[in-house]
């Protein structure tokens, strides 16, 4: 495996956490949180890229969907139900045999792989969408990464990407707060300098070769206790998607 777009420390913390993907209330309980509204923004922006109708039956059947950085597939396997054709890869091995032995017993067929971005993009892998969710603030060189995402897309493919913002705020939440007041991950899981602000993450996908088409904030309400997308506020998690012309 090539490591150009590969941290073997990032890596090895969440092979660290493998065994606890599907534990809602274990490490990954903010992805579990945050997972409703990640599937809203995804789901609305396919639908309207490719022109499906979301209440029919299997409205993605005929796409090509590849999970980068799948983790344990809590992402690959709703989007398998809507009836694409989905990749799983993750760059720790670890994550593999947990994601493929929770899509056997949940009767889903997910090709899911060891491997990294620029891997795929090399072997010819294409796809007419690639998620790409909370994973550049992890790699070493995010322009490398994002230039093996855009390859691996087909022409007028979609790819959403999702990230958290630098800036005070950001560091009082994603670091102080949720690792070390809520503790709902370990400490030292993200490094807030390695955090990525929108405009940055543009310039990243135009240089890229993708044309941005869209970003929205995703917002913690504590006293609801639920995630929610917003069009203004993008200072902490966020969401962007773009196209390959």
């Amino acid at each position: 495996m090539s490591l150009n777009t590969i941290d073997p420390a990032e890596v090895a913390k969440f092979e660290a956490m493998a065994a606890e993907w599907w534990d809602p209330a274990g490490k990954f309980k903010p992805l579990h949180m945050l997972n409703p509204c990640r599937l809203d923004y995804i789901t609305t922006q396919i639908a309207l890229e490719f022109d499906r109708d979301l209440t029919a039956p299997l409205p993605f059947k005929g796409l090509r969907l590849l999970d980068i950085g799948c983790g344990g597939g809590l992402l690959s396997e709703p989007m398998a139900r809507l009836g694409a054709d989905v990749v799983g890869a993750d760059a720790a091995a670890r994550n593999i045999p947990v994601a493929r032995l929770h899509a056997e017993q949940s009767g889903l067929a997910i090709d899911y792989r060891h491997a990294a971005a620029e891997n795929l993009a090399r072997d010819g892998e294409r796809f007419d969408i690639v998620l790409n969710m909370e994973v550049i603030e992890h790699v070493p060189d995010p322009q490398a990464y994002l230039k093996a995402c855009a390859e691996l897309l087909n022409p007028g493919g979609l790819m959403i990407c999702s990230t958290l913002n630098r800036n005070p705020k950001s560091f009082m939440m994603g670091i102080i707060g949720a690792e070390w007041v809520m503790r709902w991950l370990p400490k030292g899981t993200h490094d807030w300098r390695k955090f990525i602000t929108p405009d940055e993450l543009t310039a990243m996908i135009t240089a890229a070769g993708l044309r941005p088409v869209d970003r929205k904030g995703m917002v913690f309400n504590p006293a609801r206790w639920s995630w929610s997308l917003s069009d203004r506020d993008l200072s902490v998690n966020y969401v962007t998607a773009s196209v390959k012309d």
